[in-house]
């Protein structure tokens, strides 16, 4: 009971703290607080190059750490032999119609047709379904016919549903640092229309990731890369440090909403993951102190980064090719303070891209979150291990 309570604790101070924050700051909620989809908050500092150097050197760090992990003391390991390939494993029955639906879809959120209005208005739900459902396909055939959609398929309706609230975790802290992304397109629905519409599109971020996370297993290289390296334990006295010094991060987030909005993407890990370890619940975390195997956090960061290229893509996409606003009312722009510059094909500046590897493992934290504090099976395995 203790340890339940302890989770607990820590969501209610995720959703009190950054309030605390935000009134030692300026007596009052942040401009713009409770409005939802959120819009463009004025004043946010112009693009400065010393931050922007030093963010961008813990960038190229971790680049470095990805490509060559040997020089951080990983080791190469194998796989050993699985089951032998089915041969002529193809494609499963929702492959191709998937296919179909998310190239239709890509065609109406970009062509925007006078003909098919308002079906442009539309289109991002039934795309991301469908390249979901293509990557679960992708998975079936290089993994034996295992799958979320075919192994797991209660489970893939639970990240939907878990997803399509989490989301508002991330929408809800964006508001403490004063709206690192808006959405402009907010009149295109009415209020009930904007929200609904967007916890339906919402359902889309948790299934999406980790299958592109299982694709990443199929790959024996990935698979092992980061399996190997040096097992880092730390005592319930370090996990209660890093607790407290997340609980501080949440305040300090809100209280300078500019200098450390970054901890958006940061706190939700010192904040929850210790209090798992305490209690003892399997989080990403547990097999670097079990083995000093890093493999679950890292793939499902880089999975999280793979999907960001094309959450940005389509997005930028559905206005870049005409002259005209876009009409899809999912549509997001950025304005990330001190950093909005360099951008490569997308609204997201490049050092933002760096933020999706966190937001994955975030992402996990809190469908583990949800899994505990409702009771459910949190695995989402396809070998039938007890972890994921």
């Amino acid at each position: 009971m203790k340890k339940y309570l302890l989770l607990l604790f820590s969501f209610c101070m995720l959703l009190l703290l950054p309030n605390i924050g935000s009134y030692l700051r300026t007596g009052a909620l942040p401009e713009g607080y409770g409005l939802f989809p959120a819009q463009q908050v004025k004043g946010v500092p112009p693009f400065h190059q010393p931050y922007f150097v030093i963010c961008a050197a813990v960038a190229v760090a971790i680049v470095i750490f990805l490509l060559f992990p040997n020089l951080f003391g990983f080791k190469k390991t194998t796989k050993p032999p699985s089951t032998a390939k089915v041969v002529g494993m193809g494609y499963p029955k929702w492959f191709y119609p998937s296919l179909v639906v998310t190239l239709v879809s890509w065609f109406l959120m970009w062509a925007r047709l006078e003909i098919f209005e308002p079906l442009d208005h539309f289109t991002f739900v039934p795309l991301w379904w469908g390249f979901i459902m293509v990557l679960d396909g992708f998975v079936y055939k290089r993994n034996n016919g295992k799958s979320l959609a075919s192994v797991r398929p209660n489970t893939l309706k639970l990240l939907a549903v878990v997803s399509c609230f989490s989301w508002f975790v991330f929408e809800y802290q964006n508001f403490f640092v004063l709206g690192n992304w808006y959405y402009p397109n907010n009149e295109i629905l009415t209020n009930f229309g904007n929200i609904s519409w967007q916890l339906l599109s919402y359902t889309t971020v948790l299934p999406a990731i980790f299958n592109w996370y299982f694709l990443l297993r199929t790959f024996p290289a990935m698979d092992t890369r980061y399996s190997n390296g040096p097992v880092i334990r730390i005592g319930n006295t370090g996990q209660y440090i890093f607790f407290g010094i997340a609980l501080v991060l949440m305040v300090l987030m809100a209280y300078f909403p500019y200098e450390l909005f970054w901890m958006l993407w940061v706190s939700l890990i010192p904040l929850f993951v210790p209090v798992m370890i305490i209690g003892k619940y399997w989080n990403p975390f547990t097999e670097i102190g079990r083995r000093g195997d890093y493999s679950y956090v890292i793939l499902i960061a880089i999975a999280t980064l793979i999907n960001g290229f094309f959450w940005e893509f389509w997005n930028f996409g559905s206005e870049w090719i005409h002259d005209i606003p876009p009409t899809n009312p999912n549509y997001w722009k950025y304005s990330v303070p001190y950093l909005d510059k360099y951008h490569i094909f997308s609204e997201m500046p490049i050092l933002g891209y760096f933020g999706y590897l966190l937001f994955g493992i975030c992402c996990w934290v809190l469908w583990l979150l949800v899994a505990y504090l409702l009771d459910f099976d949190y695995r989402i395995s396809l070998s039938g291990k007890e972890d994921a």
